[in-house]
């Protein structure tokens, strides 16, 4: 019997999962392992397992004194299904006009991705954030099946860097690394334009990083975002390919950056990280559409949802950092207004 495109997509998320937490700690042995939180969903139906890293305080402090890699992070992979309401399913049918809709069925669905997100300790070393993601629906199953007919299926994802300085070697490597796994230059630069208009913050004028990659609704029918005569990838083996090559990246794209010798931060340093946290709390609450879908389930398992914001953030009334010319922080502030492209 072949191998259902769900349970390969399981496996590789949860091969992915053990590849990349395995890494990261190996990058700082003496640090805390990360705590392995396996989960089953209670309405509907599935499983995950969230792997967080955090410093606990000790008594009485408010943050630990571990001088780790990593200040928190999360690797986190889901497999859930369960019914989809008719509000859902006409909202989907706008890039999915396969999907049965009238008014008042709900259909079988079933979800599989990966998110993560990493938070280094020191300012120089850039925050990074991936997700790659299967969705399924299908037709109520007859007597007899496990599953009923798929009437629509997708794949989404990307990967993108969030540093609070700049360096431009770090965003050369790990575009070029991203490129590489894409082994198509023309749709790696519809997908890198795709994460920068997403991950952009309207009431800040700017982007949230110097991006990566981005994209949903990848399948064989015509995509809004996609011109027609861009080579893609459009049949399930082959997305699932393409798919498998960029998380299979994540690890050389990132690891190298969080290994090169940086320099010892100041209080300066950090305050300047601080906010530019707050900017990536500013996107994950305001616009992030997984982090509002997430918010909006029913059953939804919150602490995972909220991963991915940082430990610490901080705002302040008309901040003089980042408007000094000739600033590291001006500088990285003018990148963030203006993408570029890396390679």
């Amino acid at each position: 019997m072949a191998i259902t495109m769900r349970k390969r997509v399981e496996i590789f998320i949860d091969g992915l999962q053990n590849d990349i937490v395995t890494a990261l700690e190996q990058l700082d042995p003496n640090a805390p392992k990360f705590k392995r939180d396996a989960w089953t969903r209670a309405a509907g139906g599935g499983r995950g397992l969230s792997c967080v890293f955090a410093c606990t305080p000790e008594v009485g402090q408010t943050t630990s004194t571990l001088q780790t890699k990593l200040e928190k992070a999360g690797v986190n992979v889901s497999v859930v299904h369960g019914m989809l309401p008719p509000a859902a399913i006409k909202e989907m049918r706008a890039d999915h006009s396969t999907i049965p809709y009238d008014g008042k069925t709900s259909l079988p669905f079933f979800a599989a991705g990966i998110s993560l997100v990493i938070h280094p300790r020191s300012p120089f070393d850039p925050t990074v954030h991936a997700n790659y993601r299967y969705f399924e629906i299908t037709e109520q199953a007859g007597e007899g099946e496990q599953t009923g007919r798929v009437v629509a299926w997708w794949f989404g994802g990307g990967s993108d860097l969030t540093p609070s300085y700049l360096d431009e070697e770090d965003a050369k490597h790990f575009h070029t690394t991203l490129k590489g796994a894409c082994q198509n230059d023309e749709l790696y630069s519809v997908y890198k334009k795709w994460c920068d208009e997403y991950f952009f913050i309207p009431h800040r004028q700017e982007t949230r990083g110097v991006g990566g990659l981005f994209f949903d609704d990848l399948s064989d029918e015509k995509h809004a975002r996609i011109p027609d005569d861009v080579e893609r990838p459009r049949q399930p083996e082959e997305i699932f390919e393409f798919i498998s090559r960029l998380g299979t990246a994540f690890i050389p794209s990132y690891i190298p950056l969080l290994q090169k010798k940086r320099d010892i931060p100041t209080d300066h340093h950090r305050r300047w990280q601080l906010l530019r946290r707050g900017r990536y709390v500013e996107f994950n609450l305001v616009y992030d559409r997984g982090t509002k879908f997430g918010l909006k389930t029913p059953s939804a398992r919150i602490e995972s949802i909220l991963m991915s914001l940082p430990e610490t953030a901080r705002w302040e009334y008309m901040s003089e950092l980042g408007t000094l010319a000739g600033s590291e922080e001006e500088r990285m502030i003018s990148v963030l207004k203006n993408p570029r492209n890396w390679v």
